[in-house]
């Protein structure tokens, strides 16, 4: 792996493509660009919502409405970040034009894909250096300027894949391993064509929130610094448990009934006021129930599964293909049932391509709309993507105009596949 983003020397005449940009470039601003800058989305394999950080960061040259989140403050984000990492004022002027193959709101990343290509952009206009990880790190922490407090596996896997390869992404320190994929098996993606704004919602925050106060709840019960623990990895690393005892400890504190506010002010032993301002996010004040034990049971079971995951294509085992459908299956099933990260196109998705001939398939991306990514051994594929379109995508207008984009096949690396354990 290349320490720094590779520059390369490219013909845009040999590609269609950067062709359009260049030309789309030189119409607008009557000159040729100087350089172009490109990076992958993602198909997460399994290994959902398990990657959140809590890290603010804050640059006030460049504003971005949390509360009118459009397309273009992704790139912002991207040139805030590295703006703020070397302390640019001014920045260089930069005119630029924006090309995406990766469906808006697919749940592929192409909101992260930009951010890592603002962030290029931004890097070498200003002609500063940096290595892979640096970016990742950096344009995972600056995309939550637009308000999502996500995690930073999309980022990780735009910068580290590698073709031919798919990765396990680890954090505290950012790290990419190479996983082998068994033989035998593709990947298929299958668009639900249910689009979902993480940063026009509040879907995605409550989720932060929930495990953030599930965190504090479980460090509480043990008698650890609750002040300081801001997710569940960490109170696991406190404990040195493993993600088992986890698990069990999770069923022994946390009830699957509804918390309200009072009684998680009361367990931790906090003012309603501590609680809005120091559990809540700004687009999650009106919430007023949360669920703790189901969420804080998804993402140590998901977590599992990964590693399980990692260890069943480690093994090259003759049963390996079943064994990942099966852990991909239990992974959508946590994920509808314990996240409530689905919707009910996505589980209708999803249950067609198991009937259609894949061992597994899930949901990838954040969730609530967006791809499923399904499991299919080689032979089938042509039968699966067929079965697939005419019982999801031909009975429904819409979907049938959006199929030519919605149903691909995905091979292993390149920049697409990935891995996540937190």
């Amino acid at each position: 792996m290349a320490t720094n983003p590779p520059k390369i020397k490219t013909a845009t005449s040999a590609n269609e493509r950067l062709q359009k940009v260049r030309n789309t470039f030189e119409k607008k601003y009557g000159e040729s660009p100087l350089f172009y800058a490109c990076a992958p989305g993602r198909v997460n394999l399994i290994g959902e919502h398990i990657d959140y950080c809590d890290v603010n960061v804050h640059c006030q040259d460049i504003a971005i409405d949390r509360d009118n989140p459009k397309w273009h403050y992704y790139f912002l984000c991207g040139v805030k970040g590295i703006q703020e990492k070397f302390g640019i004022a001014p920045l260089a002027g930069m005119s630029c034009v924006v090309d995406g193959t990766i469906p808006p709101s697919s749940g592929l990343s192409s909101s992260s894909a930009l951010v890592c290509c603002a962030g290029l952009v931004t890097m070498e206009a200003n002609q500063k250096s940096l290595s892979k990880l640096a970016l990742a790190e950096i344009c995972a922490k600056c995309e939550r300027y637009i308000g999502t407090e996500g995690g930073g596996m999309d980022q990780s896997i735009s910068f580290l894949a590698e073709r031919g390869t798919a990765k396990l992404i680890e954090f505290q320190p950012l790290r990419a391993t190479d996983v082998k994929l068994p033989d035998g098996a593709v990947f298929v993606i299958s668009n639900c064509c249910v689009e979902m704004n993480k940063a026009a919602s509040s879907h995605f925050n409550i989720r932060v929130v929930e495990c953030r106060i599930a965190t504090k709840m479980l460090a509480q019960v043990k008698g650890l610094d609750s002040s300081r623990l801001l997710k569940l990895a960490q109170v696991q690393t406190e404990l040195k448990a493993s993600l088992e005892d986890m698990l069990a400890l999770v069923d022994e504190v946390l009830h699957p009934e509804l918390y309200s506010r009072e009684e998680i002010c009361k367990a931790l032993g906090i003012t309603p006021e501590q609680f809005s301002t120091e559990l809540l996010s700004a687009n999650t004040q009106h919430v007023t129930h949360f669920k703790l034990h189901q969420r804080a049971k998804h993402v140590y079971g998901e977590a599992a599964r990964v590693l399980q995951f990692k260890n069943v294509c480690d093994s090259e085992s003759d049963k390996s293909i079943r064994l990942l459908g099966d852990l991909m299956n239990q992974s959508h099933a946590s994920c509808r049932d314990l996240y409530e990260c689905s919707c009910p196109e996505l589980d209708q998705l999803v249950d067609i391509c198991l009937k259609s001939g894949a061992v597994g398939s899930r949901l990838t991306g954040a969730g609530w709309g967006g791809c499923a990514v399904s499991m299919v051994p080689s032979e089938k594929v042509e039968f699966f993507i067929q079965a697939v379109r005419e019982a999801y995508y031909l009975t429904d207008p819409r979907r049938a105009a959006m199929e030519k984009q919605s149903l691909f096949v995905s091979k292993p690396g390149g920049g697409a596949v990935i891995f996540l354990e937190e």
